[in-house]
């Protein structure tokens, strides 16, 4: 596995453009108690229903639950199906100035049946629609303004006629010239009409039906053939239960096994991995950790049920679980543990790396933390250079969930969300403090002090 140390730290709030096919996605939730009277089926008796965005549509909310600002571009109808659509992306906060009505289309909607925490049939009411000149024109024409205030760009094709050749290349050739990524979540079995995007995102079955060869054939002769045909950067191939593959144009492979505690539905899944890969793109980030981020993301979006949104507070804490030196931070990485903390009650105790780890320490930390998954304790280090050994020792116990270094991020940090307790410790006593700006008092004291000697 790549080391992910400090990956999730370097996120920072991101400008997304999805393009694609935008959906409904409706969720018929219920019980199964009985078989019809009338033929040999089962019958559902409902006790929920919900309908989300779906499509290009849940890869906006997977980007704005990963902290992202999204503008949308895509076509939904007049009717009741568009309507709750454009509703539900405003009140998330995308941008859907862009999203654009056409007469005469039927906004497409995916009705899933679930019974016991089972899909037990799905109902779709959709029609592959062409793209009238009209819209593409309107498309083109306002691409421009929407590129100049985005990092990269996300294309979610769904087949469903938005996303013609013509309008792929023009928006692929506009992204490019103003030196935007471009990452493409694929349709059908021609890649050619994604020339020049930065990274294409197919599927195994999908990969194979592209390259035109056989199940029998190798996955690298597979990649080789689209890389070489397709005119794209790199290749990432999302392979179900044996995770996540990446080629580049060097000829180089690298593999990411799955590392999901239970399969339950991998609807979305794909939807999730673009939503990743687009924000560590965004943020600069080499695509093999990208693609590992997302591979996890992935996993944990198939434990749940329907099309999952994961943010950045449960990829910390899963992330946790494969490398305890996720848990430090400073002032450059402060967005992600700021949201790894919304929602969550945490306390603060500053300590200085130069007292070493005692045995006051160790029983004070016992004392502060919590089992409580809602609750947190940051370990705030003092001075400005800290002990190694002694930070890398605190980030392996299990008391302490995040470690705060250098005075300047404790301040950050707190001015945005404000700590349930704040403690120091002085010597072998363990101090409550009536706020942060006490602690950071103390370490100013401290420093000016010392400077002083």
């Amino acid at each position: 596995m790549v080391k992910l140390s400090g990956m999730l730290s370097r996120f920072s709030p991101v400008r997304v453009l999805v393009i694609g096919d935008f959906m409904l996605d409706t969720y018929t939730t219920g019980k199964v108690k009985r078989i019809s009277p009338e033929a040999p089926v089962s019958v559902l008796h409902v006790e929920k229903e919900e309908s989300l965005p779906g499509g290009a549509g849940n890869v906006v909310l997977n980007l704005i639950s990963l902290g992202a600002k999204v503008a949308a571009i895509g076509r939904v109808g007049y009717d009741i199906a568009g309507e709750q659509l454009r509703d539900s992306l405003e009140r998330e906060g995308v941008d859907i100035e862009y999203l654009l009505l056409q007469k005469g289309y039927k906004t497409p909607v995916k009705n899933r049946l679930i019974a016991d925490a089972q899909q037990i049939l799905r109902v779709d009411f959709e029609t592959v629609t062409p793209l009238p000149e009209q819209i593409e024109e309107e498309v083109l024409e306002r691409l421009p303004q929407v590129l100049d205030k985005v990092q990269i760009l996300a294309i979610s094709d769904y087949g469903k006629g938005f996303l013609n050749r013509q309008l792929l290349q023009k928006i692929i050739e506009m992204a490019v010239c103003k030196a935007i990524p471009v990452i493409v979540d694929p349709k059908g079995d021609d890649f050619s009409k994604y020339a020049g995007a930065t990274v294409i995102k197919p599927n195994l079955s999908e990969a194979y039906a592209a390259a035109k060869m056989p199940a029998s054939a190798s996955l690298d002769e597979v990649a080789n053939v689209i890389l070489q045909t397709c005119g794209v950067e790199m290749l990432i191939i999302t392979r179900s239960e044996s995770g996540i593959s990446l080629f580049n144009k060097a000829g180089q492979r690298f593999d990411f096994p799955v590392r999901s505690k239970e399969v339950k539905d991998v609807t979305g899944a794909g939807d999730t991995v673009l939503a990743m890969i687009s924000i560590a793109l965004a943020n600069k980030l080499d695509i093999k950790y990208g693609a590992q981020l997302a591979n996890i993301a992935a996993a944990m979006a198939i434990e749940r049920l329907g099309c999952a949104r994961i943010n950045l507070s449960e990829m910390a804490e899963r992330l946790l679980e494969f490398d305890v030196e996720n848990k430090i931070f400073d002032e450059e990485h402060l967005f992600a543990l700021q949201q790894a903390l919304k929602g969550k009650r945490y306390s603060v105790l500053g300590v200085d790396s130069k007292q070493g780890m005692s045995t006051a320490l160790f029983r004070s930390l016992r004392k502060l933390s919590c089992r409580d998954v809602e609750k947190k304790l940051i370990i705030y280090v003092r001075d400005n250079d800290p002990d190694e050994e002694f930070v890398s020792l605190l980030s392996s116990l299990a008391e302490v969930d995040f470690i705060v270094l250098k005075c300047e991020s404790l301040k950050n940090l707190c001015d945005i969300i404000h700590p349930h307790q704040v403690f120091v410790m002085e010597g072998d006593e363990l101090l409550p403090l009536d706020h942060a700006t006490a602690l950071l008092s103390r370490v100013r004291d401290s420093l000016n002090s010392t400077a002083a000697v």
